[in-house]
């Protein structure tokens, strides 16, 4: 089979400014309508800087895993499904029977997929066990590394699925040539993933503390090994493993409400909404503490003047979030 990629670009060239407000005093009004909280058990756990740890591998993922976190990673949730028009995943899977989600987090798209699926076998694979105990029947959750070596290949999936591994994996390319040899001829693989660094085309970003955060934040995983944007380089990963019908789609991914489209508008306060929710503290914590020997005050004061500039609807800082899927050839 001869290989095929297919590139689409969902992002606008340029993004609208809405003007239409007379001053913020309605900011946290417009922004609360779209926020969300659920919550999910926690079985295993370290303390730092006040904030909970997993303890499996302990040290090699970065962000808490306490209920403050999952709590986000659920509005998180929320937002890609907002940005992919409530779609799950991307990849044209037919009638799958075997499916694991990597990365799984608190399981709610594990739980999502079960429920539209139901005569799928779905495994949740995560270093935490902090999925909610009542689930679909065929759910089910697996403490493990997906970073270390697998044992699938003799049982293999029809789909293989991460989302927001960013900041998570040191190793991209190994990862999804190990999804390469775990899915079954005919299967997809799709992440769905980031470019970390934010941008502005108007330059408004340039100089703020938001920015001083993103440097200063995405430089300690850098030095600490971890990749913190992903999203671009998917697409070469994928056929250096062999993967054939490659599809990437490209997402603009605003923070804030400033854009005047609506749908952009209701992405970015999504957005802004699980970057609040501690997001800022749980990102920065551990990589500044541990290997740039911050303190966690120091800390918290960037990650509060990061927050505040992020209210500043004169700052329109964006991200591309990018959907990447392959299939492995029949033969």
């Amino acid at each position: 089979m001869a290989e095929q990629t297919t590139t689409i670009n969902n992002a606008p060239a340029n993004v609208e400014v809405d003007t239409s407000y007379e001053n913020d005093s309605s900011y946290g009004d417009e922004l609360s309508s779209y926020s969300a909280s659920l919550t999910s058990s926690v079985l295993d756990y370290r303390h730092e800087n006040g904030r909970r740890y997993h303890k499996f591998r302990d040290g090699s993922y970065l962000l808490p895993n306490d209920e403050t976190e999952n709590d986000r990673l659920d509005i998180f949730h929320e937002l890609c499904l907002t940005l992919l028009h409530r779609k799950l995943y991307l990849a044209p899977i037919k009638n799958p029977q075997r499916v694991i989600d990597l990365g799984t987090g608190t399981g709610i798209w594990a739980i999502d997929f079960a429920d539209q699926h139901p005569e799928a076998e779905v495994i949740g694979c995560d270093l935490s066990p902090v999925q909610p105990t009542m689930v679909p029947p065929n759910v089910k959750f697996l403490v493990d590394d997906i970073e270390s070596e697998w044992a699938y290949e003799s049982d293999p999936f029809d789909f293989i699925h991460a989302r927001f591994l960013t900041i998570s994996i040191r190793d991209f390319g190994k990862l999804i040539k190990q999804c390469y040899r775990s899915v079954k001829p005919g299967g997809w693989v799709e992440f769905q993933e980031w470019d970390g660094y934010p941008m502005s085309p108007d330059g408004s970003l340039n100089g703020t503390a938001l920015q001083q955060y993103y440097d200063e934040v995405w430089g300690a995983f850098e030095e600490a090994g971890y990749e913190v944007s992903p999203g671009p380089k998917l697409e070469q990963w994928f056929k250096e493993a062999g993967f054939v019908n490659i599809h990437v789609e490209k997402f603009l991914l605003p923070y804030g409400v400033w854009p005047k489209d609506p749908h952009l508008k209701k992405v970015g306060a999504w957005n802004q909404t699980q970057a609040e929710a501690n997001g800022f503290e749980a990102t920065a914590l551990a990589p500044l503490t541990r290997f740039k020997k911050w303190t966690k005050e120091e800390v918290i004061v960037l990650a509060s003047k990061a927050r505040a500039d992020g209210r500043n609807r004169n700052i329109h800082m964006m991200f591309d979030f990018y959907v990447v899927y392959g299939q492995r050839p029949e033969n």
